[in-house]
């Protein structure tokens, strides 16, 4: 399985279905809440040139919001 990283924050629908979808396919990832950490928010700025969440990373691939059936493809799992 690839290395999942998520960058939300609390208030974020779109973060929230997105664990919700990975411990449904009991994905492990790690989260990063860009509200209290402010060098995993720089971070993702450098990744994505935004502030949009969520940003997705599944091994070198990087995605910005919630599509299910691309991060399926990426993890190899059924959407």
């Amino acid at each position: 399985m690839k290395n999942v990283t998520i960058y939300t924050t609390p208030t974020c629908h779109f973060c929230q279905m997105a664990k919700e979808f990975f411990a449904a396919k009991n994905v492990a990832y790690t989260n990063y809440d860009v509200t209290k950490d402010a060098a995993k928010r720089e971070e993702m700025i450098q990744m994505t040139g935004q502030l949009g969440v969520p940003v997705i990373v599944i091994g070198e691939d990087i995605m910005v919001g919630f599509d299910r059936a691309k991060i399926a493809d990426k993890l190899g799992i059924e959407a």
